[in-house]
């Protein structure tokens, strides 16, 4: 049986491991609070703890990083040296890699890697990231790129939602809210489950994958709606032709896991929140 280690078991990565357990994974995980560690045992999770500050510390971490496969699902911290922090939290994580069984890193990334260029992005994108956030993301994605004792695949997720973090509460009752006009880039955290569970199932390693619904209506539409499913007051938003956005493409992620999304509409999205 392959030993799947998921660091960071919050809103995202505590399903993911649920998930794995069910199709038959040994499923280690860590927590950076103690009081989590029984909770992630409590569902079949290996459970360690695990703080980046930015040296590895913690404990378990022989037994969490006696694995196959390392799913790294932890984001930039906001502070002010945010990039180079990073930076610093992945240089020590990997050289416990580098001493380990790990053959295989997922690294979860955002599509904050993009800058917003009035077009559809895709993966050769070589326009450097606005946000510090995504300049983050992007040194670690080359960082772990860079060393050849493991494979790594990069994902870049689209801004995540679903169950707990339901798009209605996000810009209810705000006024003058900007770039109304521009596309939202969304993924469901099912189709992230799906498509992490994929790329190990088929094995696709050493690649980078944009992973974002396929429709992309205006941010306008779509948070005017979702307020409205809630019985919220919904947003109003400044009325102009000149914003800023991308278009997130998900063709390769399609092309090449064969992957139908779970939710290719965002407004699907919120019926089942």
């Amino acid at each position: 049986m392959e030993k799947i280690s998921i660091l960071g078991c919050g809103w995202l990565g505590l399903p993911l491991a649920e998930h794995l357990i069910k199709s038959g994974y040994i499923v280690k995980g860590s927590t950076r609070t103690k009081d989590d560690v029984s909770q992630l045992e409590a569902k079949g999770i290996l459970a360690s703890l695990l703080i980046l500050d930015p040296e590895i510390q913690g404990r378990d971490l022989n037994s969490f990083f006696d694995s196959n496969i390392l799913v790294i699902n932890f984001p930039p911290e906001r502070r002010d040296d945010i990039v180079k922090y990073h930076e610093l939290q992945m240089i020590s994580l990997i050289d416990r890699i580098l001493n380990s069984s790990i053959e295989k890193v997922i690294f979860i990334s955002s599509t904050s890697v993009y800058p917003d260029v009035n077009r559809v992005v895709r993966e050769t994108e070589t326009q450097a990231p606005s946000k510090t956030s995504g300049q983050a993301l992007l040194k670690v994605e080359q960082l772990l790129n860079s060393y050849k004792q493991f494979d790594s695949t990069i994902l870049r997720f689209a801004g995540l939602i679903g169950y707990e973090r339901n798009p209605g509460r996000f810009l209810a009752g705000k006024k003058e809210v900007i770039n109304g006009q521009a596309p939202v880039n969304l993924i469901h955290r099912d189709d992230c489950i799906n498509i992490i569970h994929q790329i190990i199932q088929k094995k696709l390693w050493s690649e980078t994958f944009n992973a974002c619904a396929d429709l992309h209506p205006t941010r306008k539409d779509y948070y005017i709606n979702a307020a409205n499913k809630l019985g919220l007051t919904p947003p109003s938003f400044v009325e102009t032709t000149n914003y800023s956005y991308k278009i997130v493409s998900n063709e390769k992620l399609k092309k090449q896991l064969n992957y139908i999304f779970k939710y290719p509409d965002p407004f699907e999205m919120l019926d089942d929140i």
